[in-house]
């Protein structure tokens, strides 16, 4: 009886002895790999979230910021929660019912558990106060846009905290910041315990402030949209420039999307039709045309043209005006947008003049706006000693540019004969820019555009109580969608100008297009959405009346 006693006192003995004789030989030979397994299992390395720097308009109103969000997630082989619990926080989530969490937490074999993303630090708040063990919330940041559509196609949007598209993507490198990384000790539940150092410091993204005014391009994008559904049209744009600087004031298109809200909007509407889609100008250019007259020595403000009977052949083709208007002065053809005129002023040109003055604005490149997927347009030289292509050129056929591209020509004309650069944003630097034409020719082609705007000339809606404008209609046909010529029902409407008329502060470009009203011309559509948004512009920029127009 007794031996038995010794034998197991014995035995436990001589186990205890060699448990350790164990333990002395790991801790004296195996120290650093047992620190390391333990390291492993009780500390993590976690990444610092840094918030994408804040995109400002000109008077420095947000127009995209990063808010804090959190994602709740838990280990369902550590944390097991009961279906009270599972009620509780159920109730706190929106869009989530107990059966579908209590379904994801017992099907699931995974240690990840995501719950919910992108919850409010209120929200957070709320399920902490429950006091259940083993919840984890990691934090993090979402884009929000506070003005919505109305600027998406300047600001774009961002996908995983990058930059997809507009300032968003151009300058992802300045606004994405760079994370940081901490050593964090954690308990047997998967929670931080304690921030045991910090390895890598976050960087938050720097800020970037716009030139867009965003009073202007809310009164834009309103008049545009309004108008955009009150005719059936297809799409429409609109770019306002500031006359002195070259900057972007207001950039809107429709159809439009709003970039906080995903699951509702249609990728095809995400493009930035200001400098992705090209048209041909149609009569938008013809001031241009007339500049070339004016420089070549050839044509001065008292030439007269003969228009009659009304239509020019040349070839096999026949160049025709609404009606026949007889013998017209260079003013009057603009003010009448005469297709014959225009077309044997060009015809008189050297064969290049007017593809020069084209080039010269800009025509053919792109504008190196601070956006992505800005397109050139096209302009070539190619068989321009033949006159119906000299004609054809000279009111805005055989060629295409951008909506964007027809400001920046507008802008040359505004600021004298003066090509500047066009810019989104915002700066105190003064941009000179870089004279490509004379500035008499320049100022009486402005005079000749003021006549467009009255009762005779194409867009009396045009007109701005209290000021005057100059500006163009345009009408193009658009091609027919099946290719090989173009169709006669569709059009697309123009009106480019600049206000006030004598030093002009603003130039604005409308394009609707294919309208599906009564009236598909550029004075009909597109002038009017021009005065409603320039007379609200002229005002929010305080400019005044000339004293002779109060």
């Amino acid at each position: 009886m007794f031996w038995r006693h010794f034998t197991l006192v014995g035995c436990f003995s001589i186990g205890m002895l060699l448990l350790a004789g164990r333990v002395l030989y790991l801790h004296i030979t195996q120290t650093e790999f047992l620190k390391r397994q333990g390291d492993v299992r009780s500390m993590s390395v976690e990444s610092i979230p840094v918030h994408r720097g804040i995109i400002y308009d000109r008077n420095h109103e947000p127009l995209a910021v990063s808010t804090p969000v959190y994602s709740f997630w838990l280990d369902p082989t550590r944390t097991h929660l009961s279906q009270e619990e599972i009620k509780d926080i159920a109730n706190l989530l929106p869009n989530v019912s107990v059966s579908g969490l209590t379904n994801k937490l017992v099907n699931s074999k995974s240690k990840y558990v995501l719950i919910r993303k992108y919850l409010t630090p209120f929200v957070v708040a709320q399920i902490k106060a429950l006091d259940i063990r083993g919840l984890s919330f990691d934090r993090a940041y979402k884009r929000y846009y506070p003005a919505g559509e109305t600027v998406a196609h300047v600001i774009g949007m961002t996908g995983n905290n990058s930059g997809m598209e507009g300032v968003e993507l151009q300058f992802e490198n300045t606004l994405k910041g760079l994370e940081g990384s901490k050593r964090v000790l954690k308990d047997r539940l998967g929670q931080t315990v304690k921030v045991l150092e910090h390895i890598k410091r976050p960087r938050s993204g720097n800020d970037v402030v716009l030139s867009v005014d965003l009073r202007l391009q809310f009164f834009a994008y309103r008049e545009l949209k309004s108008a955009v559904d009150q005719s059936g049209a297809e799409s429409g744009s609109l770019v306002m420039l500031d006359v002195e600087s070259g900057r972007v004031l207001a950039l809107v298109n429709q159809p439009s999307y709003n970039p906080n809200d995903r699951s509702r909007f249609e990728y095809s509407n995400v493009r930035n039709r200001t400098i992705t889609d090209v048209y041909e100008p149609g009569s938008t250019v013809k001031p241009l045309a007339m500049v070339a007259a004016l420089t070549s020595g050839k044509f001065d403000v008292n030439s007269k043209i003969d228009t009659s009977p009304g239509h020019l052949r040349i070839g096999t083709k026949l160049i025709p005006d609404p009606s026949n208007y007889g013998v017209l002065s260079v003013g009057q053809v603009l003010a009448k947008s005469s297709q014959v005129g225009i077309s044997k002023i060009a015809l008189k040109l050297d064969d290049r003049a007017v593809y020069d003055v084209y080039s010269r604005v800009g025509f053919g490149q792109q504008t190196g706006i601070e956006l992505p997927g800005e397109r050139s347009g096209s302009l070539t030289d190619r068989n321009i000693r033949s006159p119906l292509v000299r004609a054809t050129l000279a009111y805005g056929y055989g060629l295409t540019v951008t909506p964007l591209q027809l400001a920046q020509a507008y802008l040359t004309l505004a600021n004298g004969g003066i090509r500047k650069s066009v810019s989104i944003l915002q700066s105190d630097q003064v941009i000179q820019g870089t004279r490509v034409f004379d500035e008499t020719a320049v100022l009486n082609v402005t005079r000749m555009l003021r006549e467009v705007a009255t009762e005779k000339g194409t867009a009396p809606q045009a007109r701005v109580a209290g000021y005057d404008i100059a500006g163009k209609t345009g009408t193009a046909r658009m091609l027919n969608k099946s290719g090989g010529g173009y169709d006669d029902t569709r059009h697309v409407t123009f009106f480019a100008g600049m206000a006030p008329a004598v030093d002009p502060k603003i130039v604005v470009v409308v394009i609707v297009s294919d309208p599906h009203s009564k009236t598909v011309g550029g004075g009909s559509v597109a002038a009017p959405i021009f005065s409603r948004v320039v007379a609200r512009a002229l005002r929010i920029l305080s400019v005044s009346p000339p004293v002779e127009a109060a």
